[in-house]
């Protein structure tokens, strides 16, 4: 079992009150992590102990920034086993946190290597002698929020370019993965960057509203970002916007891939099953819907069906076992409703489907209409389904008919044709001939419509953590109207 204490000002402690809460193991119930609860004034002390580490972070040297994050990537690599151990909190297979450790590193050297390019401009200016700037600075404190599905990847970019901006940031873990988060704050403590740079908060999940408040109220807090469920990001941001913050929303999908009559079929099939079914679709990129043309729908199914035959899911430890575990038992229910909703409204149950405790089998069903709520709700598990269309402009229309937009794919072998479409998707992402989960840390990651707003990665995050200002220099007189 994993001790969880708060990372504040550069130091391991206990809440103020001295509660904990525990993380269990989904499949076998036995506690993982022992975790601070922080009280209110916990997340106070948080975010004071970052604003009076950033007048010294934002001052540091753009070269010197980057050679403490990079010193943070390499700790993070080498301490890849420690994050593995904690693999428990969620129940994820091992090449799973593996993954993540790695993308993360390549995050914070993205980030790195972004401390020299904020840059501003000379901008002309209509009065004499006046020499107008518009320059780029650190906005202070971040917050970021990150959930517990891609809990190496997801907290490290909540916080890898605001600290290659200038800013200093307070961490809330999530509840559902505290220990993996803390890690991440102490990989970047034990790497240099300074007390009070980074500090993580974990808190009990009853008390996770009212600490999100409190840490979005404070005024040392100017940026926001969050990645999790649309649920929850609508709160995120309507409570950013009363306190007047910036807020960067990564939030839910229901990712469309487009199967166009001359796809490479047997490509498909494997893109599919790995978008659908890796982490358990447990990604917010992760494919959803299976939108394919008529013409080869029936010869796609068959063919990915024999391929889910392969794809046991199971307990992580069994050497057996392809896919591991949903986050809960909680999640499993909730996901095995959306399944029999489906099947008792005609859907065609073509593979998969069995739960037992926490472990979902990989599922996919044909023949889903929009009355079906498989159909526009996000199952956010190891669920597809297969939605036939005549055509691409039918095609299309399936995939836009969606509240969500945040990844796409489309297979064709007439790239020109995929390229066409894919400019017509209401996405914030669309991979051609690839899989919906692509992330790379120097890409822009974000969504439209309910999946969010704001970018994450590499320049596109500049804008977001940075403070756009303009400054002029007078030489010389200047004529004044009175």
């Amino acid at each position: 079992m994993l001790d969880v204490p708060l990372l504040i000002g550069g130091q391991s402690c206990p809440a103020r009150d001295g509660r904990t809460f525990e993380r269990c193991n989904p499949v076998t119930g036995k506690v993982v992590s022992r975790v601070a609860a922080a009280t209110l004034e916990d997340a106070d002390a948080a975010v004071a102990a970052a604003q009076a580490a950033f007048p010294g972070w934002a001052a540091m040297l753009p070269g010197e920034r980057r050679a403490r994050l990079l010193e943070a990537a390499a700790q993070l690599q080498a301490r890849s086993g420690e994050f593995i151990a904690a693999a428990g909190e969620t129940g994820a297979m091992a090449n799973w946190y593996g993954f993540n450790v790695q993308l993360a590193a390549d995050m914070l050297r993205e980030a790195a290597s972004m401390t020299t390019q904020i840059t501003g401009d000379v901008i002309p200016s209509n009065v004499p002698g006046n020499f107008a700037m518009a320059l780029r600075q650190p906005c202070g404190v971040v917050l970021g929020i990150a959930p517990w599905n891609a809990p190496v990847i997801l907290a490290t970019r909540a916080i890898a370019m605001p600290l290659a901006c200038g800013n200093t940031v307070v961490l809330k873990a999530s509840e559902l993965s505290p220990a993996v988060h803390r890690l991440i704050g102490q990989v970047l403590q034990d790497a240099g960057l300074g007390d009070g740079v980074v500090n993580v908060i974990s808190n009990a999940p009853a008390d996770a509203p009212a600490i999100v408040k409190r840490l979005i109220a404070n005024p040392a807090v100017r940026r926001v970002n969050f990645t999790g469920s649309t649920h929850v990001g609508r709160i995120v941001g309507e409570l950013s916007a009363r306190y007047l913050k910036p807020a960067l929303l990564e939030l839910g999908g229901k990712a469309p891939f487009l199967v166009l009559d001359d796809a490479d079929l047997d490509a498909a099939v494997e893109a599919a099953a790995f978008g659908a079914y890796f982490n358990q679709g447990q990604i917010c990129l992760s494919t959803e819907r299976l939108i394919v043309d008529h013409k080869v729908a029936d010869t796609f199914v068959a063919r990915l069906t024999a391929k889910i035959k392969t794809l046991r899911a199971g307990n992580p430890d069994d050497s057996e076992s392809v896919l591991g575990s949903l986050v809960d038992v909680g999640a499993g229910t909730r996901i095995k409703g959306l399944i029999d909703d489906a099947v008792a409204r005609g859907a065609t149950l073509v593979i998969g489907g069995q739960l037992q405790g926490s472990i979902l089998q990989p599922t996919l069903l044909d023949g889903v209409t929009d009355a079906m709520r498989l159909y526009r709700e996000e199952s956010f598990g190891p669920v597809a389904v297969v939605l036939r269309g005549d055509g691409d402009e039918a095609l299309l229309r399936l995939a836009n008919d969606s509240d969500f937009g945040l990844s796409a794919a489309i297979f064709s072998r007439d790239t020109s044709r995929a390229l066409a479409l894919a400019q017509r998707v209401e996405s914030g992402i669309c991979h051609i001939n690839g899989p919906t989960v692509h992330d790379e840390a120097q890409m822009p990651f974000g969504g439209v419509k309910s999946s969010g707003y704001g970018s994450f990665g590499g320049k596109a995050s500049i804008e977001q953590f940075t403070q756009l200002r303009w400054v002029t220099l007078q030489n010389g007189p200047r004529h004044y109207p009175i």
